[in-house]
């Protein structure tokens, strides 16, 4: 979680969040697997995905998303709640890649009495390669 509750008043279109970056690896996938029941060739045995043309095994879309997830549920804290959350997968994402989320405030409005923050998200590889864009929209507290 969030080391300091952000509030509503205190953030800015235009602005970045805090980043979430992991380095995937076999023992990653093998948790996300277990928990989604996702145990696949592809993401698993490499000889498998060699053999329909991949250079070596690869990642869960999925498993970006919860990526993105993770960054936003850290900003947001207890207090917050991330009320929508997508993305697309436009590239796979390989074995020791490094991935990190991103965010950036887009958008600051209030709707029905909540405080709400829209946001482009994405995911990038080492390379820098958007491999996963997409949008959220978090509730945040207010000081009010």
């Amino acid at each position: 979680m969030s080391d300091s509750l952000v509030y509503w008043e205190d953030v800015e279109a235009g602005e970045e969040i805090p980043a979430f970056q992991r380095k995937t690896d076999i023992m990653h996938w093998n948790r996300y697997a277990a928990v989604n029941d996702e145990f696949v060739y592809i993401h698993m045995d490499a000889d498998y995905a060699k053999s329909i043309g991949q250079p070596d095994v690869f990642g869960m879309g999925n498993l970006r998303l919860a990526y993105l997830h993770n960054m936003l549920r850290s900003w947001v804290g207890d207090e917050g709640d991330i009320k929508r959350v997508g993305c697309q997968y436009r590239a796979l994402n390989f074995r020791e890649d490094v991935l990190t989320a991103h965010g950036k405030i887009t958008r600051k409005y209030k709707e029905d009495g909540d405080c709400l923050i829209d946001l482009e998200v994405w995911v990038e590889n080492q390379s820098g390669d958007n491999t996963c864009p997409g949008s959220a929209t978090v509730r945040l507290p207010s000081r009010g």
